[in-house]
């Protein structure tokens, strides 16, 4: 086609796309198309403005690597990826909710017993985690893989440390007969996210904090149950209600309490869904790649 201008355009291109094989994918490209369009005529994009967006998003890309994802980081902070969860996590009353992976999981996390030390070394309050992981008719889930993670108390994580040169703040441990297990960390602090990239700069831009209230990570997967991914958020932080990445929910809010003997201690049940009663997907959802 021809003479193309801004009135016929759009149907132009989606012409271009009309033979696309794949049901799935032909939806999604012409949906892309079309918000695109109408998004630019909406706000009237110049072209300088459209050369700065592309300018932007290269600059996200060349902020990543093995350790740190900055789309998965802007994915958050417009609330995309927590819209996505909300979407794609509609679990029965009684399971626990799911939430934002976060950019900071690391594949091959070691492998601790129960009792061990997963701070391994990280800085931070001692702190002892117990829980228990049940299926939504309340029996015990033994053998269930879960990984932990966290920020130490400056608020980072293992991998913005590279000097390190071995994992802390992060494990994987398998519940027992009983559904249950227990390890030793560090008292979860707030953190703001990195700041130092393009994310940072639309968070300036826009007069926007970087903060996420304290919390710990958890993925707990179990054959016959729904992969969990979520977070604990401890009670009583100044973030809770103005979470960086719209993360927070408030069954997933929980007391951390100091002991007598000074430890830090936090205690939480989790439910998982039973595959059975997984809402019918037309694809299996695939875990965020990490940042």
């Amino acid at each position: 086609m021809r003479n193309l201008n801004q009135d016929n355009i759009t149907q132009a291109v989606l012409a271009r796309f009309a033979d696309t094989p794949n049901p799935r994918l032909h939806e999604i490209v012409t949906s892309l198309v079309q918000h695109l369009h109408a998004f630019a005529r909406e706000v009237k994009l110049t072209e300088a403005e459209w050369k700065q967006g592309i300018d932007y998003l290269t600059a996200t890309g060349q902020m990543c690597d093995d350790t740190r994802q900055e789309f998965i980081l802007l994915s958050d902070v417009l609330g995309l990826s927590m819209l996505t969860i909300a979407m794609n996590n509609d679990k029965p009353a009684g399971c626990t909710e799911a939430t934002v992976f976060g950019p900071f999981y690391v594949e091959g996390a070691p492998e601790y017993a129960h009792g061990d030390d997963v701070a391994n070394g990280a800085a931070g309050e001692p702190c002892d985690v117990s829980v228990t992981v049940r299926g939504l008719d309340g029996a015990p889930v033994a053998g269930a893989v879960v990984d932990v993670w966290q920020a130490d108390a400056g608020g980072h994580y293992d991998v913005q440390h590279p000097e390190l040169g071995h994992a802390e703040n992060r494990g994987r441990l398998h519940t027992g007969p009983d559904g249950a297990l227990h390890f030793r960390s560090v008292l979860a602090e707030a953190y703001p996210i990195p700041t130092d990239g393009p994310v940072g700069q639309l968070l300036d831009a826009t007069r926007r904090h970087p903060w996420r209230p304290a919390h710990l990570h958890f993925m707990i997967q179990a054959p016959g149950y729904e992969r969990l991914i979520t977070h604990v958020f401890r009670e009583g932080d100044q973030w809770l209600d103005s979470d960086a990445v719209f993360a927070v929910r408030e069954s997933l809010v929980a007391p951390w309490t100091r002991q007598a003997d000074g430890r830090w201690r936090l205690d939480f049940d989790f439910v998982l869904n039973p595959l059975a009663a997984a809402p019918a997907r037309s694809a299996p959802q695939a875990a965020a790649q990490p940042a």
